[in-house]
């Protein structure tokens, strides 16, 4: 019975410890170099509403949010990881040239509001609420309607 209480606030203790996640605001002159240039490669005439740095125990993303409610997602390198646009396009020169003919040939008058890439796949939303999901070899593996 002891040895079921020590293990169990054990848990508990490593419970606490574990949730060292920290969100917090920063300046954009502490986003890594390369995000910064991204932002003003692709969105030089959004303001910035808000950045900030999301630290765990392993990792550490960034993400800028702009007034416009638009927003973009960072590794700890500043590497682009996501793109919401909510009401404008993404823009085509971040869609890879295989998912941009593809949905040019399937999907008339569409502009892509968000994208996202990871290890795997890349996932793709539509504003007519088409949600494609692409592996790394471009080729469609998933379609949410």
């Amino acid at each position: 019975m002891k040895l079921i209480i020590l293990l169990l606030a054990g848990l508990f203790t490593l419970q606490g410890t574990a949730k060292a996640d920290e969100d917090r605001a920063i300046s954009v002159e502490q986003l890594p170099s390369k995000a910064q240039q991204f932002i003003k490669q692709y969105f030089p005439k959004n303001e910035i509403a808000l950045a900030k740095v999301e630290k765990d125990f392993w990792d550490r993303k960034y993400e800028v949010v702009f007034v416009n409610g638009e927003k973009a997602e960072f590794s700890k390198n500043g590497t682009w990881e996501k793109i919401d646009c909510k009401y404008s396009a993404v823009p085509e020169a971040l869609i890879p040239s295989a998912i941009l003919e593809y949905i040019r040939k399937h999907y008339d008058n569409v502009k892509v509001l968000k994208i996202e890439k990871d290890s795997k796949t890349w996932e793709i939303r539509l504003n007519n609420r088409v949600e494609l999901e692409f592996n790394h070899a471009f080729q469609l593996i998933d379609i949410d309607i």
